[in-house]
């Protein structure tokens, strides 16, 4: 996986401007042994319940980013060490959490990259309340199931097409 946000804005100015990328707001904290990941989007809309996340990472992850829109709230994680290693086992490339995620040793050593606003000792409920595979809005930035993910040291980017 080669590739840089910088050259893929770069690249294709025509499309930021157009609104098919966007670059997500830098507010988001790097986890996970993967600096660098990209895939193809699977979306989750939870508010401080993670039986939907956790559903969806015991999927096989083909490679794949949940995005997880946690509406940014900072009052429970919604990831954790045992997510993390469901999802690298399960080939999900990485996670986007717009809230908090704990465990971070545990994650910090699993072969995924997660985004997360930052890190909360307390674990979510687990009702199963929310919605899979809908448009969601990370920090104000549209995400459809389907789009791309990419993300380095220098940011994220959601794309509506795979960039080459």
């Amino acid at each position: 996986m080669s590739f840089a946000t910088t050259d893929l804005c770069d690249d294709n100015a025509n499309l930021l401007e157009d609104g098919r990328l966007a670059v997500l707001p830098p507010v988001f904290r790097h986890f996970g042994r993967q600096m660098r990941f990209s895939g193809r989007v699977t979306t989750l809309k939870v508010h401080e319940d993670n039986a939907l996340v956790r559903s969806m990472l015991e999927t096989q992850g083909g490679g794949n980013v949940l995005v997880i829109d946690g509406g940014g709230s900072l009052r429970r994680a919604l990831v954790g060490g045992q997510l993390g290693l469901l999802a690298q086992d399960n080939g999900w490339a990485g996670i986007i959490v717009d809230g908090c995620i704990r465990d971070t040793d545990e994650i910090n050593s699993c072969e995924i990259g997660v985004r997360a606003l930052g890190a909360h000792p307390q674990k979510s409920s687990k009702k199963g309340a929310g919605e899979r595979n809908v448009r969601v809005h990370i920090q104000g930035v549209p995400v459809q199931p389907g789009d791309w993910i990419y993300a380095d040291a220098d940011g994220i980017l959601v794309a509506q097409q795979m960039l080459a």
